[in-house]
């Protein structure tokens, strides 16, 4: 019996190869919010290693949305060209390009993880003023917002778009807007995070708003035979915030709109939250919203073997899984999961030495040194 994680997934017009995808991680390695070779090594390599969609970091729509000032971004035209070269090599690979747009929002204006402490870079020293829903510090670390006025969101919201347009000259074929990890569109979605009066605000209707907005502007743009799909964090892990409940109501709203699959993770919008972490910890929020509203989903969080990752998909638990660390740590964590699945996956030709012990090798050709 072949196995659910090797079957393609069509997605409108484009169809992966199998269903393990690369979750956007971000390098912090940009200058300016241009790719540069890390990049092209980074996401190239998963592509190599046999992901059938490799997610593209997240990536900033206007330069203020940035985690830190080392992120990448998409808000300006000149960021195209070198993109071309990633999307054009992963392409190559037989995997599919794409996308995560977004804007930090509060959380925005960081440093770098490893060049010191979690909170705000000062104006004074190279940060600036991010942006919010509200004017509420993500931490007592961090800089106190500028509340979004209605004309700022609505450049937001055309942001995205602008932003969107630009991924499709760069060669990438899926895009996932992130409303998750308490960036932007997740603050807007969480009564913890989103103190507004306004039609913003208040309201289960009035706080998905913006995420609506932003959908609906970036699906008008996006070409109908791509897909589209959405990040969300199910739950806030904490009493009065957002939660699952919520999030089964909005994805059948965005399901209605044009959204292909909603992207299942949790968590991330309040630093206090008491989090449950283990092995497949987040895949039965994935569950409940496909089951509950028949949209495609994907999940992602400590999944970290090939049976643990088959099992979820042939539970109907989800449709995709994406990893991170794991795939951080083996690039070629699909081409072995393959293998360990008995799967007949074809490897790149210049590693077919690497596949089984049992492939004929040309005696005329040197593949490796004979210590090898």
């Amino acid at each position: 019996m072949s196995s659910q994680l090797f079957s393609p997934l069509t997605l409108r017009g484009v169809t992966l190869p199998n269903r393990i995808a690369v979750s956007p991680m971000c390098q912090y390695s940009a200058e300016d919010g241009f790719v540069n070779d890390w990049h092209l090594v980074h996401l190239g390599s998963r592509a190599v290693g046999g992901a059938g969609l490799v997610i593209m970091e997240a990536t900033a729509v206007v330069p203020e949305g940035r985690i830190t000032s080392a992120d990448l971004g998409i808000w300006k035209d000149e960021h195209i060209a070198p993109l071309r070269r990633i999307t054009r090599f992963i392409e190559q690979q037989g995997a599919v390009p794409g996308v995560q747009l977004a804007h930090a929002g509060r959380k925005a204006s960081a440093l770098r993880p490893w060049d010191g402490p979690a909170g705000s870079v000062p104006v004074a020293e190279g940060g600036w003023l991010p942006q919010a829903p509200s004017a509420l510090p993500f931490d007592t670390t961090y800089t106190e917002p500028h509340a979004l006025t209605v004309a700022e969101i609505t450049a937001l919201v055309q942001a995205f778009a602008d932003a969107a347009q630009r991924a499709l000259a760069a060669g990438f074929k899926v895009i996932e807007l992130h409303g998750a990890h308490g960036y932007l569109g997740h603050q807007f979605l969480s009564p913890l995070s989103n103190r507004r009066t306004d039609q913003y605000g208040g309201s289960f209707e009035n706080r998905i708003r913006f995420l609506l907005e932003t959908v609906q502007a970036t699906r008008a743009v996006w070409p109908a035979e791509l897909p589209l799909l959405v990040r969300l964090s199910a739950t806030d892990w904490t009493e009065g915030g957002w939660n699952a409940d919520d999030t089964v109501a909005l994805s059948a709203r965005l399901r209605d709109m044009g959204v292909d699959l909603v992207d299942v993770s949790t968590g991330g919008n309040l630093p206090s939250a008491a989090i449950p972490v283990g092995p497949g910890y987040q895949t039965g929020f994935a569950a409940r919203v496909k089951n509950e509203t028949g949209i495609a989903t994907g999940t992602v969080g400590m999944i970290t073997e090939a049976i643990q990752a088959e099992h979820v998909l042939r539970t109907g638990q989800a449709d995709l899984v994406l990893l991170a660390r794991e795939l951080l740590r083996d690039p070629y964590w699909p081409l072995h999961a393959a293998q360990q699945l008995r799967e007949d996956v074809a490897w790149p030709p210049q590693y077919v030495r690497a596949a089984s012990s049992k492939t004929p090798l040309r005696p005329d050709v040197q593949y490796g040194s004979k210590q090898d």
